[in-house]
């Protein structure tokens, strides 16, 4: 939902800071006030093109902010987190418009790109009117919407698990049927690396063992000086240390009847004696252990050679090189066994076709029905809209091979007069049709494509009485369940609002500005006398709006 806009330097528009809420909101005005001037700084902040004349007169920049506040559920916000730039449940738009051409595009505080903006924000407002921002003239959410008013997800969820089945099986059967030079290459290269891999006898953590070994053999000489000189020292040699601690300790406990400390003494030499001789024992068991032939070393440092040839080759690791040896293996046997496996997926993409085809039938037919009830249900809404004889369908065509959206393609067609030939609705509708169109589908499915915020432009074009109020009551009650912003000059349309803003333009210093002001009682019935009777407000108009509101206001609490 939109809540907030900020308009700097635009046009006409000094700055201009207004806060939007949810339900019906209408805009009015004069002609020339600047209301498709706020229409144009929205849509400028849904991608639209920058130009340089938007900039007011005198400045160097201008600036469209909008703060839209987004629900727990929705997409956005994964989308948002995706690209780094989520900030809770809120969302801040920036664009800025500069004539050095050096144009930029905030979004939650970062720079983005046009692209990154349009994909990210092209689908929280939809502006419906002349020239405008318009989902509906984008053929590709038609079927959606005729989807969403049959209540057909659950059957298009099932098709498309089988149609990614079918689309699986066909990539499968394709990679498997590359040219006989090629698979001959592959095979080639494959048996080549698995005899490789397959020679080289490889085991997990055995690179690591061998480092350590190679360790252990570059320090033969210091290894050897330390274990077997000091088995010598501390118990093989003359005057070791152990035979010396064993005479001492013998004296002290000689002297034990004549101070009794001095056998303490000894007994803790005696202690220490039997500590020194098991390290002195662990010495010479590891100097026996010891082999330092030439020919051991060298194999180490081949082995390791080859191991790091294979990493480099292959994979980073022992163990990795270990699975790429089994992901090879698979692969050669069905390449080998090519015609095998070929007869195989075959008979698994006819069985699953056959699976598709069924489910998209199933689809098709719901469609078929669901495009007459539709038809029927926005001819219904158009009837009150000043468009009675119009003819609305959805027209179906079938598609020769499966698609993710099933075996045919939809188009809404219009013929807005009697005797005329229905046409694709994006080529032949005026803006003020189109707006009556989406307000119609808005009403026969409120979700369709599941945009929060309506703006209608034009909406009121060609149409006033009692096709006004019709227009007029179908937005309010549109606005119960979304957020809608509405432009109009007629009286009918603005007394269902629920909240309602005037345009109007103002003189400071000579200047010319745009400000937005938000009606309440006594300003909003003269703003509705002036719609009413032109500048001239009188009792009689007054009395008109205020009994115009007060109906409105009944129409929709029926």
């Amino acid at each position: 939902m939109l809540t907030d806009l900020i308009i700097k330097k635009f046009a006409i528009i000094d700055n201009l800071h207004v806060n939007f809420r949810s339900g019906f909101n209408v805009l009015t005005g004069e002609t020339g006030a600047g209301k498709s001037i706020i229409i144009d700084a929205v849509t400028l902040l849904l991608g639209g093109r920058a130009r340089g004349d938007v900039i007011r007169t005198g400045e160097e920049e201008a600036t469209v902010e909008a703060i839209f506040a987004l629900a727990v559920e929705s997409p956005l916000l994964e989308k948002l987190h995706s690209a780094g730039l989520d900030n809770g449940d809120e969302l801040l738009v920036r664009r800025i418009v500069a004539r050095s051409g050096k144009n930029r595009i905030f979004i939650n505080g970062s720079a983005v790109s046009l692209t990154q903006l349009r994909e990210l924000i092209g689908g929280l407002v939809n502006i419906y009117g002349q020239n405008e921002h318009q989902s509906l003239q984008r053929t590709e959410t038609h079927l959606d919407m005729l989807d969403d008013f049959s209540g057909l997800q659950e059957p298009l969820s099932s098709y498309q698990v089988a149609f990614s089945k079918y689309s699986q099986l066909q990539k499968q059967l394709a990679s498997l049927n590359l040219a006989e030079r090629e698979r001959q290459q592959r095979l080639d290269m494959l048996i080549f690396q698995q005899q490789e891999l397959t020679n080289a006898q490889l085991k997990v953590g055995e690179d690591d063992e061998l480092e350590q070994e190679r360790s252990l053999l570059q320090h033969a000489e210091k290894l050897t000086t330390a274990t077997v000189g000091g088995y010598d020292s501390l118990y093989g040699g003359q005057q070791a240390v152990c035979e010396k601690i064993t005479l001492v300790a013998n004296q002290l406990d000689a002297l034990e009847l004549i101070d009794p400390r001095l056998g303490e003494l000894a007994k803790s030499l005696q202690s220490s004696l039997y500590s020194i001789e098991d390290i002195a024992s662990e010495l010479r068991n590891y100097s026996e252990k010891l082999d330092f032939e030439p020919q051991r070393q060298q194999h180490v440092e081949d082995r390791l050679a080859l191991l790091s040839s294979l990493k480099g080759k292959y994979a980073p690791t022992v163990a990795e090189l270990l699975e790429y040896l089994a992901q090879i293996t698979i692969e050669l046997n069905d390449l080998s066994d090519i015609d095998g496996r070929r007869e195989q997926l075959q008979q698994q993409l006819i069985q699953q076709k056959g699976q598709l085809l069924q489910s998209a039938g199933k689809l098709s037919e719901y469609r078929k029905q669901g495009a007459k009830e539709l038809s029927a249900a926005v001819e219904n809404e158009l009837s009150q809209l000043a468009m009675p004889r119009a003819a609305f369908s959805v027209h179906m065509v079938p598609l020769s091979e499966p698609t993710i959206n099933g075996m045919e393609d939809g188009e809404f067609y219009l013929a807005a007069n009697p005797g005329e030939q229905a046409q694709p609705l994006a080529k032949i509708a005026s803006g003020g049709e189109l707006s009556r169109i989406m307000l119609a589908l808005k009403r026969s499915v409120p979700a369709g494509d599941k945009v929060g915020t309506l703006i209608f432009d034009e909406v009121d074009a060609g149409i006033g009485g009692e096709a006004a109020t019709a227009v007029g009551e179908k937005i309010s009650r549109l606005g119960k369940g979304l957020q809608v912003l509405c432009v109009t000059h007629l009286p009918q349309v603005a007394a269902f609002a629920d909240y309602h803003y005037r345009v109007e333009k103002q003189e400071n210093n000579g200047r010319t500005t745009t400000a937005l002001r938000l009606l309440v009682g006594g300003d909003r019935a003269k703003e509705m006398a002036r719609m009413l009777g032109g500048s001239q407000v009188s009792d009689q108009t007054l009395a008109h709006a205020n009994e115009l509101i007060e109906r409105s206001r009944a129409l929709v609490n029926v």
